[in-house]
């Protein structure tokens, strides 16, 4: 299946103007294609627009003819992908059943995916860190795009408004991550990974469709005290910060700040901001480590870790003590993230042979293990932005039905 990106039009002369010119408007386009290359590189506070004009062969000058600041510039950059992105969910809503809508918007995202991959089509934003541009046109088109991905799903009695939600935000973060991984594969088989996304997102992994139930994990280390005075503390507030505004955005005086701190207090525990990022990103590493070993010593087959390990994840997720998104790892400094991505990697190769397990005791029915680690990261990634999709849930509520959607499939009853 393959669309077309959406035409990009002039604006609309004004009056006593003249109508921009084609080749305004292209190099217009050119400023916003290399934006996205340096956002999805630096994220949002990262970028610079003399990064943007290095791309170019311009001066700096030359970007703000067409761009006021870099805040104006992202927020063209983002609303353009929210706008292509916007297309291929209208297309899909052609369908006649659910089934046929969801599975018709995840093949058109691979196959524009494929076409990047190929050079055919530029590249989307990266949305990790929309919400630090603080720009109301932009968060607007963006809720308008949730809107129509959700309107995909069909409304029954026993799905509510928070069930659609979580549901729309797992199936669209499952397939913006994407690009975190897809560039192992050969880009001949991308058709070969919709087919294979389709099924475990809409169809869940458990191989008769019912769920033993999780078990409860305490996650907290032995012995270790939860005040404002302990590292834990000071790291929990750090990942939410750096969640929020991403990894430029969460200055050292930003984050004393929100603690109440000195400065002098954040290099009590650290001795550069990196090293922060570690701390948190192994705080991270931890807890999910934590997680699976409690799920395995607690017995059970492969689906039930799962689903126990799953459960006790989301509920930090949506709660006061959120895990560091991985997405964050796309714009750290080069030096430290290569290996911060082997680590992470190696989660989602032990999740993949858990499910291994669970396809051995017949509990998982076969599917590719590798995808579904894949999607199941994407998952706990996106749960701590559950919050913004739904407002005045209860957490442990929010999680339960977040974790339904990831075990069960989003089409689940």
């Amino acid at each position: 299946m393959t669309t077309e990106d959406p035409a990009v039009e002039a604006p609309p002369a004004v009056a006593g103007t003249r109508t921009p010119s084609r080749r305004y408007m292209a190099r217009r386009e050119a400023i916003i294609a290399s934006a996205v290359r340096e956002m999805n590189r630096h994220g949002v506070r990262g970028m610079t627009l003399g990064d943007v004009a290095a791309r170019l062969d311009l001066v700096p000058t030359g970007v703000i003819y067409y761009f006021r600041n870099k805040e104006e510039l992202a927020a063209a950059a983002f609303e353009r992908s929210i706008g292509r992105i916007q297309a291929l969910a209208e297309a899909a809503r052609g369908h006649d059943t659910e089934r046929a809508r969801v599975e018709s918007f995840i093949h058109l995202f691979i196959d524009l995916q494929q076409r990047i991959e190929l050079g055919e089509a530029e590249p989307l934003t990266v949305f990790n860190d929309v919400r630090a541009l603080n720009c109301e046109g932009v968060n607007q088109a963006y809720v308008e795009l949730f809107r129509t991905i959700r309107s995909l799903l069909d409304r029954r009695e026993n799905r509510s408004r928070s069930d659609l939600n979580g549901r729309t935000h797992l199936l669209f973060s499952a397939l913006t991550f994407v690009n975190a991984w897809i560039y192992t594969w050969r880009v001949e088989d991308y058709p070969r990974i919709a087919v294979r996304i389709t099924s475990i997102l809409l169809d869940g992994i458990p191989r008769d469709g019912k769920l033993p139930g999780p078990r409860h994990l305490d996650l907290q280390p032995v012995g270790e005290e939860i005040d404002e005075g302990s590292a834990e503390h000071f790291l929990r507030a750090a990942t939410q910060l750096i969640n929020d505004e991403g990894y430029h955005g969460a200055s050292v005086d930003r984050i004393s700040s929100k603690l109440n701190v000195t400065k002098g207090a954040f290099y009590h525990y650290n001795a550069t901001k990196d090293d922060l990022v570690v701390a948190c990103f192994q705080r991270t590493f931890d807890v999910l480590w934590r997680a699976i070993d409690a799920a395995e010593a607690g017995g059970g087959d492969g689906l039930e870790v799962i689903q126990s390990l799953l459960q006790a994840v989301l509920e930090l997720q949506v709660g006061p003590a959120p895990l560091l998104r991985t997405s964050a790892l796309s714009t750290v400094p080069e030096d430290i993230q290569a290996d911060l991505m082997f680590r992470l990697r190696q989660i989602s190769i032990r999740l993949g042979s858990t499910l291994c397990d669970g396809i051995a005791d017949g509990s998982v029915r076969p599917l590719d293990t590798s995808i579904t680690a894949q999607i199941l990261t994407a998952g706990i990634n996106a749960a701590s932005e559950l919050v913004w999709w739904q407002p005045g849930e209860a957490p442990e509520v929010s999680a339960r039905l977040f974790a339904d959607a990831m075990v069960r499939g989003v089409l689940c009853d």
